[in-house]
């Protein structure tokens, strides 16, 4: 083992502490250190996205960040979507639309959709085409995706996110 670092995170609202090799990247850290498998590996170089996290509300792949650099911050996973053991409402469209194929990409792209949401809650097509234009979907062909994405919008207006 390299060096090490003690990192405190805030993941999905429960904080963890653990000390980590400081080349070690946030993704392995998430998924091997807090057991946290729903952020998916592909490309390990940022191109699919299907790492996809969010860091303190900005959508980020989580392979390309160290784990020490996410010291202190707020980490939101797939699994940080669903509250009370109940589906997050842009999950239950993704259902609902059929946008589920294989899963895999899925995580990244309900992040990607949530981290649009937030900033605009009213978005066009083209602004929900733009959000996850960089997720990469083999099985999909996007359209079921986007489809979900604008209805969860419709059923979020108002509702606490």
């Amino acid at each position: 083992m390299g060096k090490t670092q003690t990192v405190r995170l805030t993941v999905n609202g429960a904080s963890y502490e653990a000390v980590t090799d400081v080349r070690r990247s946030l993704l392995s850290f998430l998924r091997d250190t807090l057991g946290l498998t729903g952020t998916k590996e592909a490309c390990a170089e940022g191109e699919c996205e299907a790492c996809s996290i969010l860091l303190d509300g900005r959508l980020v792949a989580s392979c390309l960040i160290f784990a020490v650099e996410a010291h202190g911050e707020t980490i939101t996973t797939v699994e940080g979507l669903a509250r009370l053991g109940a589906p997050h409402p842009l999950q239950e469209a993704f259902v609902a639309h059929g946008a589920v194929q294989c899963g895999f990409c899925i995580p990244g792209m309900l992040l990607a959709a949530q981290a649009l949401l937030d900033q605009t809650a009213h978005p066009t097509e083209a602004e929900i085409r733009h959000a996850i234009s960089g997720n990469l979907c083999r099985c999909t062909g996007y359209q079921k995706i986007v489809q979900a994405i604008a209805a969860a919008a419709q059923g979020m207006v108002g509702a606490v996110r």
